[in-house]
């Protein structure tokens, strides 16, 4: 069972904006939770290709870019898309592995909490393709993605097996 706090309603910026963006992770844990591998792969809707699962790895693609690459500097390959597939970290075809994948986003959760508690404020500045960004805008931009992303994963899933719920 997926537990989901609520951040406290008073709190320092950047308290709030790690409860905010955890608060966001668990969300999608909670939609993908007790499904089988088949309803994880499972599109939304003809034509799209979108699935749950397809949202836990296009996820994994972003806290590794804004976190590890952008924050702390680190070379990261990317892992599910490509030049020729720019949109491949969506596409969870039948041999995508669901207990990987989730394991993988659990993991790049964990390095970004990691390089999260190491920032000695959010005002530290980061490089996209030369261009400075600061952590306060890198936080605030995950909860927004994963926010955005929320709201597809409440669709599948209740296109999945009926749940509905924020």
């Amino acid at each position: 069972m997926i537990t989901r706090s609520e951040p406290a309603f008073i709190g320092d910026e950047r308290t709030m904006l790690a409860g905010w963006l955890d608060y966001h992770r668990a969300t999608l844990a909670w939609k993908c939770d007790g499904l089988t591998a088949e309803q994880l792969r499972t599109p939304a809707v003809a034509p799209s290709s979108l699935s749950l699962l397809g949202l836990v790895r296009h996820l994994v693609e972003v806290e590794r870019q804004w976190f590890r690459s952008v924050l702390a500097g680190e070379v990261v390959e990317p892992i599910y898309f490509s030049d020729d597939d720019p949109d491949g970290d969506f596409h969870a075809g039948p041999d995508a592995d669901p207990d990987a994948d989730l394991a993988r986003w659990r993991a790049e959760c964990d390095r970004s909490r990691e390089i999260y508690a190491g920032l000695p404020s959010l005002d530290v500045l980061g490089s996209l393709r030369g261009e400075p960004v600061s952590a306060r805008w890198v936080v605030t931009h995950l909860i927004e993605e994963y926010a955005r992303h929320n709201g597809h994963a409440d669709l599948v899933r209740e296109k999945v097996d009926g749940q509905v719920g924020d």
